[in-house]
Formats: C-alpha cells, sequence, structure tokens
C-alpha cells in the first residue's frame, strides 16, 4: 500500500474533505483530553489511597487485618518468609531463581492488594509454579506474612530499620556531620539533598547501600529486573578554574551551552561563570563518603539507620473536589 493510500479518507456525500478533517481531528481531540482526564483522575485517586497507608497505617476506608503495619507480627512474617519463600522469591522478596520478585523496587504487581496476596499465599496461583500454603500455616501466621511483603513493597518509613532513633538523630547532627551537607525540614546544609522525606522515598537497603556502597544501585522502573545507577546530574562534583588561575570546587546547579553556575562547597557562594572563561572538570567521584560502617560503630550506625529510615514528610490532605465537595465523598 502506497503512503497517500494509507492517509487517504472516504468523503461521505454531501461532506467536503475538509469538513471530514475537522470532524476527524475535534473527535480526536475529545477522545485524547477524556483519556487524559481519566488517567490523572486513575493516578490522583491512587496516589490519594496509597499515601494514606504510608507509616503502616490502614488504607482509608476500609477495613484491614490487625497484622498490617504491627511491627511484632512484621517480624513474625519475616521469619516465616525467610525460612520457607528466600528458595523461590529471594532474600528481602527481590527475586530468586524460581520465583518473580515480590518486592522489588517500582515493580508492577497484579496482585496489589492485602486480600490479593493473603489469597496467593493461601490459596496459592493457578497455571503457576506457586503452591498453596493453607496446610503449612494458619490463617494468622498467612497474614503475618502478608504484612511483612507489604511492609516490604513500601519505603523505609513502613519497616523502618530497629535501633535508638534519638542516638541517631545526635549523630546525624554531630559525629556523622551529615547535617554539613544534607537539610532536614529546613535545618541544616544545602550541598546534597534535602533528606526530610527519605523514608518516604527510598527503600531501607537503598538507604544502607548510599551509607557503605560507593556505586550503589537502585531498581529502576518499567518492570525490569536489572537495577540501573541513576545520575543525579544535580549534585555533580566539578571543579573550576578560572583564567587568573582560580580554583573553585563545588556542586553544579545549572548549566548550559554558554554558561554554568557552581555553588562553592567551601563558601556556599553561588559562582555564575561564562564557559568560554574557564575550564570545567566534572569529578566521577560523589562528594559524598560512602564507608559510614566504619567511620560508625555497629551500634552506632545501626542507630543512624534508625532514624534516617523514619525520615517522612505526609503529603497534603487532597483538595476539595468541585463544587465544594470532598474528593471521593459519598
Amino acid at each position: 500500500m502506497r503512503d497517500r493510500d494509507i492517509m487517504s479518507t472516504h468523503v461521505l456525500p454531501g461532506h467536503s474533505s475538509r469538513q471530514r478533517s475537522q470532524g476527524f481531528f475535534f473527535k480526536a481531540f475529545l477522545c485524547g483530553s477524556l483519556g487524559s482526564l481519566w488517567l490523572v483522575s486513575c493516578l490522583f485517586f491512587a496516589n490519594v489511597t496509597v499515601a494514606a497507608q504510608r507509616g503502616g497505617g490502614p488504607p482509608a476506608g476500609g477495613k484491614t487485618h490487625p497484622a498490617i503495619g504491627n511491627r511484632e507480627a512484621i517480624a513474625e512474617g519475616e521469619k516465616l518468609y525467610n525460612e520457607t519463600c528466600t528458595s523461590c522469591h529471594g532474600k528481602d522478596g527481590k527475586g530468586g531463581e524460581l520465583g518473580p520478585p515480590v518486592a522489588s523496587q517500582n515493580r508492577r504487581y497484579l496482585r496489589r492488594t492485602d486480600d490479593e496476596i493473603f489469597d496467593a499465599l493461601k490459596n496459592g496461583i493457578t497455571g503457576t509454579q506457586m503452591p498453596p500454603f493453607a496446610q503449612q500455616f494458619n490463617e494468622d501466621q498467612i497474614w503475618r506474612i502478608t504484612a511483612y511483603i507489604r511492609g516490604l513493597r513500601g519505603t523505609a518509613v513502613d519497616t523502618p530499620a530497629s535501633g535508638n532513633v534519638a542516638g541517631g538523630e545526635t549523630i546525624f547532627w554531630g559525629k556523622g556531620t551529615c547535617g554539613n551537607c544534607h537539610m532536614i525540614k529546613a535545618k541544616g546544609g544545602i550541598i546534597g539533598p534535602d533528606l526530610s522525606n527519605l523514608g518516604g522515598v527510598r527503600k531501607v537497603q537503598d538507604i544502607v547501600d548510599a551509607l557503605t556502597k560507593e556505586k550503589h544501585k537502585i531498581a529502576a522502573d518499567g518492570g525490569t529486573h536489572d537495577s540501573t545507577l541513576l545520575p543525579m546530574s544535580s549534585y555533580q562534583p566539578v571543579r573550576v578554574t578560572t583564567k587568573d588561575g582560580k580554583v573553585i570546587s563545588g556542586i553544579l546547579k545549572n548549566e548550559d551551552s554558554f554558561s554554568l553556575q557552581v555553588l562553592g562547597k567551601d563558601d556556599l557562594n553561588l559562582y555564575r561563570f561564562k564557559r568560554q572563561d574557564v575550564q570545567v572538570f566534572y569529578d566521577p567521584n560523589s562528594v559524598m563518603p560512602h564507608d559510614w560502617d566504619k567511620r560508625l560503630s555497629a551500634s552506632e550506625f545501626q542507630d543512624l539507620l534508625a532514624f534516617l529510615t523514619r525520615l517522612y514528610v505526609a503529603p497534603p490532605p487532597a483538595p476539595p473536589g468541585r463544587g465544594g465537595g470532598a474528593v471521593g465523598g459519598n
């Protein structure tokens, strides 16, 4: 078929090709607008539901089993999971040789609700290698495993690390000198990322890796099992040498083909340069130290982790619906 045949449109009697074209584009625009509205609505309500569950709390407007969000139940569920499920689904639910991940970050799941996870554990999944565990565990035990998997699918705030939280905060602002670079709720430095919502966006293992591994990885989106190291261009270390030989080290804040802006690491001044007037070296090494497990004692590191995994900023309340009614109201 030729290109012009693909683009040709049958014209109804009494309708010009221009009218036909206008009608086509109007319908396409209308369908696209309605489709976009539907997608935004779905994403909004999904966000409201997920946000209401942060920190192990029950879903908004719905009943949940007492094990969900219960620290003791989650700990027991972890023990049962490690004894039974790791051979297929791997440690921490990240996937094994026989089964897919059940808690990989950003992975999309067909069974998302607590009841669906419970059903898969109790009755198995027909047509797959997932067996039923109704004979091996009672319902209370299955709910505890469900609570553990639910926690794994969340972020650090849903299953925070154990330890002395107050002691960890003291280390953050004191011995660890973390506050020199990082900010928490408007307090601290600006060289590094704001950590106010760290526990709300990162898993416990991701935080551990960031503290202990120079090139840590974070699971990528898109349903893939691979891990990718995403560069943080907004915190790129650079060393700028001016024409008179002055050297400024800092963090690249902005750049284009003609200029760049650098936040000085020592004086926190914002420098603006014309690219033609300077030489720029992009340092591949992060400013962030990655040996905190050696700089701190084991107990200090655990306390710091307990503090960091609880950093969370709750989302703002949902705006009122059109006409003054509450969103999602009856």
